[in-house]
């Protein structure tokens, strides 16, 4: 068959034992960075399409229609992640991985020398769905490799050091977006340069890659550090990981959760402010606060490296402050969200480090609440049902909070109500977030 290649590869004889601690450690950190580079390198051609908006309005196109063709991205990826997470459960990592970086790449290309790809909001519409669909090829291989090579007590660890890696991504792409306008003067080279770059990557992730530690010759990674999940059967783990089917694990551990329901719902509206905000941030600070483009696009990169301390701070303040309650932390993180959206909104034009502040909070912040719901679900369900009550919450936040919310509503707000409209829009979310949440905690002090 034409696919055969990406078939998970057949296990290897086991490479002599005295060989195995030293290939075990080399190609645990080789493949770690496989995962974090890669998946840094999807962020490269995820949201290129936000910074040409300016550009896009110049040529005739209104926000409304703009936001209409970017919610495909959204609707696509919340999909693609339940779907094409399925189909990488059978598929080896290596080439899964980078394949969906390169078809995603070469999207992004397309946009950028085809004139006819910005020509229509329908057009622009398929191809950032396309985009989109690809994108969701990237975060369920590196949730694959992270358990075939870590074990169950250290993955929480170095779980959190990857998730940093879309931020690093997301901060670089704007960067590569002025490089690019720069070196080939044509605001197309927001699409084509960073996609030309994730070619480079997505020949590196493959270069790094394996699939699981059995298909080089090593034991399962429980095996090697003697570290299996309670209550398991030692001897048969994969028969015992399977008991449980998905329809059931729907019916008894999804459907009658409540609080499940609850934060689900309420990432739709952290999503909300989350890619309200960062989506609209260029047009907004470019069409109201006076930005330049490259100024404009340099907030933005600001936006995702602020990110990185605030999303590892709030893991540590639910673990070490709230003893593992997620939900005090989300709460406070979304009130002093609720802050700097408001200065952000009234800040008076000529005062750009006020705005720059604004913008560097709300990253230092809203990734918390993101992060936290993820693990938040984890905790209110049984360990066999986690990766069904995770795709529940992701689904919520890419597909009613992404797509429908912050890229059809929004456009239609800032449309038609201006951007008062929509700022107020950002905080009635963050306060409907805040209440869902807030219904969580009565279980979380019963823990």
């Amino acid at each position: 068959m034409m696919f055969t290649f990406l078939k998970v590869p057949s296990d290897k004889p086991r490479i002599p034992k005295q060989e195995v601690d030293a290939t075990y450690k080399k190609m645990r950190w080789q493949v770690f960075i496989g995962i974090f580079v890669g998946y840094a390198g999807y962020y490269l051609i995820r949201k290129n399409f936000t910074l040409v908006i300016p550009n896009l309005l110049e040529e005739g196109f209104t926000k409304t229609e703009l936001g209409f063709a970017l919610s495909f991205l959204s609707i696509a990826y919340g999909v693609s992640k339940f779907v094409m997470g399925n189909v990488s459960d059978r598929s080896n990592v290596r080439y899964f991985m980078p394949l969906g970086l390169l078809l995603s790449a070469l999207v992004m290309i397309v946009m950028g020398v085809v004139p006819a790809a910005t020509s229509s909001v329908m057009i622009m519409a398929v191809l950032l769905f396309l985009n989109g669909w690809f994108q969701g090829m990237g975060w369920p291989p590196s949730g694959r490799t992270m358990v075939h090579w870590f074990s169950l007590t250290e993955r929480g660890t170095k779980m959190s050091i990857w998730n940093v890696a879309h931020n690093v991504g997301a901060s670089i792409m704007p960067i590569l977006a002025i490089l690019g306008v720069e070196l080939f003067a044509d605001w197309h080279a927001r699409f084509y340069f960073p996609g030309f770059v994730a070619i480079i990557v997505a020949i590196i992730v493959f270069i790094l890659l394996r699939d699981r530690p059995q298909s080089i010759g090593l034991p399962p990674i429980e095996e090697w550090k003697n570290d299996y999940p309670k209550n398991q059967n030692k001897d048969n783990l994969e028969k015992e990981e399977i008991r449980i089917s998905g329809l059931d694990i729907i019916k008894k551990h999804i459907l009658p959760n409540k609080l499940l329901w609850s934060i689900a719902f309420a990432n739709a509206f952290v999503y909300l402010v989350r890619y309200g905000i960062q989506d609209w941030a260029p047009t907004y600070l470019t069409e109201v606060k006076g930005f330049t483009e490259d100024a404009s696009s340099w907030a933005y990169s600001w936006y995702e490296i602020a990110a990185i301390p605030g999303t590892i701070l709030s893991g540590w303040l639910s673990d070490k402050v709230f003893n593992g309650r997620r939900a005090p932390v989300s709460i406070i993180y979304m009130v002093l969200i609720i802050i700097a959206v408001f200065v952000y909104w009234k800040n008076p034009v000529g005062h750009p480090f006020v705005d720059y502040a604004c913008l560097i909070s709300i990253g230092f912040l809203i990734y918390g609440p993101v992060m936290l719901i993820g693990v938040h679900a984890l905790d209110l369900v049984k360990k066999e049902a986690a990766g069904t009550a995770a795709g529940l919450t992701g689904l919520f936040g890419y597909f009613i909070g992404t797509s429908i919310l912050a890229n059809q509503v929004g456009g239609y707000i800032i449309e038609n109500y201006q951007w008062k409209g929509y700022f107020i829009m950002m905080l009635l979310a963050s306060i409907i977030a805040i209440g869902l949440i807030a219904l969580t905690i009565r279980k979380e002090l019963k823990k």
